[in-house]
């Protein structure tokens, strides 16, 4: 009975949390209500008997990820009325993209059904609690059952990290930029020149 009652509490504030991440129009209270959802989370997950992912969820989204989120938008200074002017012009495109993922959701949905091995998947006994730990169990799944599907994941984070670096690096002009390949191939004679310097006369070469 607790454990239903606690369900319900921290579910209805997790859904609530998500919502306020959306609406917010403060991007600070956007990330705040980020962390809220993220603790509802965890506690789902210690309510399910999974008290590693609960504390991974804590330490690395929390405790890392939404934090580099809120020092991110506190320290940057960004003019959110001129970036809202330009959302009337990517709405009809908004809309379009959102509206094929719908359709494609609901023929999935409506065309599922169960391949050959994915029913004696599903069928197979899982391990003994008292006998597999979390942590082994998750390790199991992630490094022997999926680790085709956690590669592919991994490479899908890679790529979109370097998307976002493209999409924020700025060209400057008037900037003065290293060249590695001149420093790799700079001699000697490129950076010293003996020079004899009569007394009385001075250097007039190029310094």
């Amino acid at each position: 009975m607790v454990a239903a009652i606690m369900f319900y509490i921290l579910a209805t504030v997790l859904v609530g949390s998500a919502v306020m991440v959306v609406f917010s129009k403060n991007p600070v209270h956007s990330v705040l209500f980020l962390i809220l959802a993220f603790f509802n989370a965890a506690g789902l997950f210690v309510l399910l008997g999974a008290e590693f992912v609960a504390m991974i969820l804590v330490i690395v989204y929390v405790g890392a990820v939404a934090v580099m989120f809120l020092f991110v938008v506190m320290m940057l200074d960004i003019n959110f009325t001129e970036l809202r002017k330009g959302v009337q012009d990517y709405l009809p495109i908004g809309l379009l993209i959102g509206f094929i993922l719908l359709v494609e959701m609901a023929v999935i949905a409506g065309g599922w059904s169960l391949t050959d091995g994915i029913a004696t998947t599903i069928t197979t006994p899982t391990p003994i609690a008292s006998e597999v730990h979390n942590t082994e169990a998750i390790g199991r799944i992630l490094y022997t059952d999926n680790i085709f599907l956690f590669q592919l994941g991994g490479l899908i984070l890679l790529v979109a990290m370097i998307g976002a670096i493209v999409l924020t690096h700025r060209q400057r002009p008037g900037v003065k930029k290293q060249n590695i390949g001149d420093q790799v191939r700079r001699r000697r004679d490129d950076a010293y020149e003996a020079v004899n310097v009569k007394p009385g006369q001075g250097y007039k070469g190029k310094i």
